[in-house]
């Protein structure tokens, strides 16, 4: 399980080095993945198959399982981070999670989520205050 946020800053280069607690899961690949909070999810390689093995399950006539497969896979890419734990995350992904330079990378369980630092903040703020105003624990 990933846990934890981390600020990390992204390089001239677009890479990012994932934290230390992260990279040992990480190391054998991992794959890059458009997130629909517009960051991006990065899932150690076998936990991505397991994702694309969920999708392939919803039918394929549901024309918005086929528009959300399709966003999900032309968006993902494959990496493998370097000796120092560093890995170059596609411009296109960059664009659409609108990452510059200042980064919050969290766990979330089975994966990680790169987000631009502003927009998390943005993002937990709300989601806080969201949590902190439940009345008891939503059910699945």
């Amino acid at each position: 399980m990933f846990l934890g946020e981390h600020q990390h800053t992204l390089d001239a280069k677009g890479r990012v080095i994932l934290p230390a607690r992260f990279r040992e899961r990480l190391s054998g690949g991992l794959v890059f993945a458009p997130s629909q909070d517009r960051c991006i999810d990065v899932y150690p390689a076998t936990a991505f198959e397991r994702r694309v093995e969920e999708l392939r399950a919803v039918p394929r006539e549901d024309q918005r399982a086929r528009a959300y497969l399709r966003v999900f896979l032309a968006g993902a890419h494959q990496e493998t981070p370097d000796a120092q734990g560093r890995v170059t995350i596609p411009p296109r992904l960059r664009a659409y999670a609108g990452l510059d330079k200042d980064l919050t990378v969290n766990g979330a369980d089975e994966k990680v989520e790169i987000w631009d630092r502003s927009t998390w903040e943005q993002y937990r703020d709300a989601a806080e205050e969201a949590f902190a105003n439940l009345d008891a624990p939503f059910t699945v």
